[in-house]
C-alpha cells in the first residue's frame, strides 16, 4: 500500500488559459534486465478552504475511545474532517436570502432582478427571476453567462496590464419584448473549479447579464394595421435599441467528491505491464 498526504490550503486541480493545475500519481516498476516502465494515474482535487484551521468541540476531545487501538483516533479524525467538510459545504450553500437589484440605464429603469442566495456548489443551478412590469424602459431581449474570470497575479503577467481571461460555461438568451417576468436556470458543471486564489492565479465566477432596450416607448414597437373590421398589431421593421451589460459576482465552492467523480464515465482502475 501507499499512502500521502495532500496538502489542505492546495490549489484545486484546475486546467485555465494560462495557468493549470494537475495532479497525477507516477508509479515506477523495472524487472532485472528490462526498462523501467511508468504508469501515470491522473486524480482530480477539490479544496475547502478553512479546514486547516477548524477546532473541534471539546465534548469530542474527551469522547471515550479504544486505548487499544492506535490508529483509531487517526481515522476518526479524518472521518470527521470529512464529515466537516460536508457539513460546511451544505450550511453554506443552504442560506437564503432575498437579493433585489435594480437595473436601469441612464434613460430609466428597465426592470428588477432577484436572486436567492450567491453561494453555490459545483453542480447546483442557478436560478434568477426578473420583473419588468415595473420599468419605464421596454427590454427587447436579454442574455445570461455564467462565467469564470482568470486573474494573473502582476508579478507573473507576460505584459503588463493582461486583462483577465474569461470562460463561459452556460448562458441563457430570451427574447422578453411584452413581457411581465422571466426567469432562467444556468448549471454549474460538475467538471468546473470552484473559485480559489494562489500567489499566481485567481479564479472568480460572475454572471453576466447583457440587454437591448428599446430608444423608444413601448408603444411605437407596434404598429396598427389599415382594416376596417378587424384591428391588427404587427412588429415595427425598424426600431433605434440600447444595449448595455452588467456583471454580478458570485462565490463557488466544491461539492461531495462523490459526485464530482460522476463526470468521469472511465474505469479507475490501471495497470501497468512489465
Amino acid at each position: 500500500s501507499y499512502c500521502e498526504t495532500l496538502p489542505i490550503d492546495g490549489p484545486p486541480s484546475f486546467r485555465g488559459q494560462s495557468v493549470k493545475y494537475v495532479y497525477k500519481l507516477t508509479i515506477g516498476c523495472q524487472r532485472v534486465n528490462s526498462p523501467i516502465k511508468l504508469l501515470r494515474v491522473p486524480f482530480r482535487v477539490l479544496v475547502l478552504h478553512g479546514l486547516k484551521d477548524y477546532q473541534f468541540p471539546q465534548d469530542e476531545a474527551v469522547a471515550p475511545s479504544n486505548p487499544f487501538l492506535e490508529e483509531e483516533e487517526s481515522l476518526k479524525k479524518d472521518s470527521r474532517l470529512a464529515d466537516l467538510a460536508t457539513e460546511l459545504l451544505m450550511v453554506a450553500t443552504s442560506r437564503r436570502s432575498l437579493h433585489l437589484y435594480n437595473i436601469s440605464n441612464t434613460r430609466g429603469k428597465v426592470g428588477t432582478f432577484c436572486i436567492f442566495k450567491t453561494v453555490y456548489k459545483i453542480g447546483e443551478d442557478v436560478i434568477g427571476t426578473f420583473n419588468f412590469s415595473e420599468g419605464d424602459i421596454p427590454c427587447l431581449q436579454f442574455s445570461v453567462s455564467l462565467q469564470t474570470e482568470e486573474i494573473i497575479q502582476e508579478e507573473f503577467q507576460r505584459r503588463r496590464g493582461q486583462p483577465g481571461s474569461f470562460s463561459t460555461h452556460a448562458r441563457h438568451q430570451e427574447a422578453c419584448l411584452h413581457t411581465a417576468q422571466s426567469s432562467f436556470s444556468l448549471p454549474i458543471p460538475l467538471s468546473s473549479t470552484p473559485g480559489f486564489t494562489t500567489n499566481i492565479v485567481s479564479l472568480k465566477w460572475r454572471l453576466h447579464f447583457e440587454f437591448v432596450t428599446s430608444g423608444e416607448s413601448s408603444g411605437t414597437c407596434l404598429v396598427r394595421g389599415n382594416q376596417s373590421e378587424a384591428v391588427t398589431w404587427t412588429g415595427v421593421e425598424q426600431i433605434e435599441v440600447d444595449t448595455f451589460s452588467w456583471d454580478l459576482p458570485i462565490k463557488v465552492l466544491p461539492t461531495n467528491p462523490i459526485l464530482a467523480s460522476y463526470v468521469s464515465q472511465f474505469s479507475s482502475t490501471n495497470s501497468i505491464t512489465i
